[in-house]
Parts: structure tokens; sequence; C-alpha cells
């Protein structure tokens, strides 16, 4: 039983899913079966029946129609409910790990200087480029290839246009609320993620970019970061 409701739980979205599916091609069929049938008692009796009296007469044909559409509607609520809990357990598990990320940052800095910590980030960062598959090129016209680290895209751009991106942030920030990862991926040319309309920076702290100068296959690559990203 435990590792039956185990697999329920870990498979939920999907079982509800096919759920769904299966709830759509069965009221259709259901309707259908039942609109013939329909068809047939009406031919049987008065053809100028009042309205009212036809749907005495048929009514009851319909409550398999019915029960199904109410169990596809239960699905399709319950995808959606399962979905938003994934979605909110991610965002937290994202903003733990960033928090931590940052106090870790912090020690780093107290430690040993500022200088240490660029140099750590930015010998991270190359490690994580020289890894990973070849680059893409994804998006951009500037002159430098640039590497952003939050989605692991590369792009080509250069420094001053990602200078004025932050600054024009930073400006919405002063003016609203918060600002997004989709504003700043306009701004600098690049196509939005699945996330990152529910992320980005809040007023109360601005957002910057850390940049780092690395060495991919040889080749120079500008890399950066964010000062920090928060789920919305």
């Amino acid at each position: 039983m435990n590792h039956i409701r185990k697999g329920l739980k870990e498979n939920s979205s999907l079982i509800l899913t096919v759920g769904t599916g299966v709830g759509i091609l069965t009221t259709a069929y259901l309707a259908g079966k039942a609109s013939f049938a329909a068809a047939r008692v009406l031919d049987r009796e008065d053809p100028y029946l009042d309205p009212r009296e036809k749907v005495k007469l048929v009514w009851r044909l319909y409550i398999p129609t019915g029960a199904s559409a109410a169990a596809t509607i239960v699905c399709v609520a319950g995808v959606r409910h399962v979905d938003a809990r994934k979605v909110l357990a991610g965002q937290t598990a994202l903003a733990v790990s960033q928090r931590a990320y940052e106090g870790y940052r912090e020690q780093v800095i107290a430690e040993l200087g500022d200088k240490k910590d660029q140099l750590f980030v930015a010998k991270a960062t190359e490690k994580r480029i020289n890894e990973g598959p070849p680059p893409v090129i994804v998006a951009g016209s500037g002159s430098v290839l640039c590497y952003e680290a939050y989605s692991g895209r590369y792009f080509m751009s250069d420094m001053e246009t990602l200078n004025r991106a932050v600054n024009e942030i930073n400006s919405k920030l002063n003016k609203h609320d918060y600002a997004t990862l989709d504003d700043f991926y306009y701004l600098i040319d690049l196509e939005n993620t699945m996330s990152s309309g529910q992320s980005g920076w809040e007023s109360a702290k601005l957002m910057e970019l850390e940049y780092s100068s690395v060495l991919h296959k040889g080749k120079p690559c500008l890399a950066f970061s964010y000062n920090y990203v928060m789920s919305f």
C-alpha cells in the first residue's frame, strides 16, 4: 500500500492528465449516444410537444454524459492543483538555494576578500562552460560571445548593451515594485524561458550583473550572473 500511495503521488499529474483525455473522449461518446437515443424517443412522440415536455422525456438519458463531464472537470482542476504545488515547491527550493548561496559568498568575501570571491566565481564559471556542450548561440547581434549563467545560454552582445539593460531594469525598479527576467531578456534580445516571467528583482534591492571574463576552448567569453534572482 505504501508503494501504491507513493506511485500515485509521484505520478498524480500524469494520471490526472490521462484521466482528462479519457474523460473528454468518453463525454463526447456518451453525448452522441444520448442524442441518438433522445432522437428515437422524440420521434415516437407528438412533434408539437412543448420544449419543456421534451426535456422531461429525455433528460435521464444525459445523466451518464453529465457524470463523465463532471469527472473530467475534476481531473482538469486536479492537474492545475498538482502543477501549482510543484511550481510552488520548485520556487521555494530555488529561494532557499539562493539564500544559501548568498550567505556562502558573503562568508567568502568576509574571510578572503572580494577579489578572491570574484576569482572563485570566474573559475567555477569557466569550469562549467568548458565541461558543458559546445556553445549554441541563440540570439544577439553584438561582437562579443556572452554566456548567461542563469539559463546557461550563449548569445552575441557586448558590455555596453548589458550595462544599458541593467540601467533600464533599475530605472523600472525605482518606479515600480518589481521587474522580471522577461524584461531583461527583452532588452538584451534573448528569448523568454518558461520561468522567466515568475522570476526577477524587487525594488528593495537593485539588480547588478557580476561579470567573469573566461576562456571557452581558448576563445574569450564574457560570462555573467546576477547579484540575486527571486521567485514571485
